[in-house]
């Protein structure tokens, strides 16, 4: 019938032409096209090297050997049990894939909730722990953090990744997420939108939930992080070229940054 959408194209090219044409508003707002391949082949090539026992060991690490599974699971390519069983298939123990099942089993918890919670999963789920009231946290993202001109290395890379490949490692996402609301004090959802505006894998139950254990309002105290752990986990790469090295924002022990963060009261 008129109206149906076009299913054979030239090259991909030619996909992405007819996309940027049927969808002008969304192409106005990035030029962006992430590198990732979908379709079931691509899924199953992931899932073919496959290695639980490195991902437990390594996954924490920018470099480490994540799966890249998730945009294949988000939309249905591949399914929670199918992982699950390629994850056994593949160690003599059951509890060497013990650590990927359980990121499984977040995945699966975090829909179960928003099958309860709906489009509650937008409010804060509990009190911030911060110190800070709701109306203390802006509630539209700084252009500098959309634009990654903030001037410091780590966090303009995450944004260049984001918008570039839909995808950024869960580390990455927590730093950035973090940055965000309790150095920038914006308010989680203005990060939230702009994470499910690029994510490959994005969703309003993992990404917002998440979102909110590092906000505070699911979880019992926000997440922040130091210059020491994020040097640790990206090898030292962001930092080595940073030009505000030794006096960036992430400067200091937890204590120390926990201290400047917060809005209770300094006795």
């Amino acid at each position: 019938m008129a109206g149906d959408m076009r299913r054979e194209f030239a090259d991909r090219d030619d996909l992405i032409a007819y996309v940027r044409r049927e969808f002008p508003q969304a192409a106005a707002r990035g030029v962006e096209v992430s590198p990732l391949r979908g379709g079931r082949r691509a899924a199953e090539t992931l899932l073919q090297r496959l290695d639980p026992r490195r991902y437990a060991a390594s996954r924490n690490y920018l470099d480490g050997a994540v799966t890249r599974l998730s945009p294949y699971i988000r939309h249905g390519v591949l399914s929670l049990a199918e992982a699950r069983d390629a994850a056994l298939n593949r160690v003599r123990r059951a509890a060497d894939a013990g650590k990927f099942i359980s990121e499984l089993g977040w995945r699966d918890y975090w829909q179960r909730l928003y099958a309860r919670l709906g489009h509650d999963v937008w409010r804060d789920q509990e009190p911030y722990k911060t110190g800070y009231a709701p109306d203390a946290y802006a509630q539209e993202l700084p252009q500098d953090i959309v634009e990654g001109t903030t001037g410091l290395a780590c966090i303009d890379a995450f944004s260049r990744e984001l918008r570039a490949t839909g995808y950024l490692h869960n580390h990455a996402r927590m730093w950035l997420a973090s940055y965000i609301v309790h150095w920038r004090r914006v308010g989680w959802q203005a990060g939230a939108r702009w994470f499910l505006e690029h994510l490959l894998d994005g969703d309003p139950a993992s990404n917002n939930l998440s979102w909110q254990w590092v906000a505070s309002t699911f979880s019992h105290k926000p997440y922040i992080f130091n210059r020491e752990n994020l040097e640790r986990f990206t090898g030292g790469v962001y930092c080595r070229k940073c030009p505000l090295y030794g006096r960036c924002d992430f400067e200091g022990s937890y204590d120390e940054l926990t201290r400047r963060l917060s809005g209770y009261t300094q006795t």
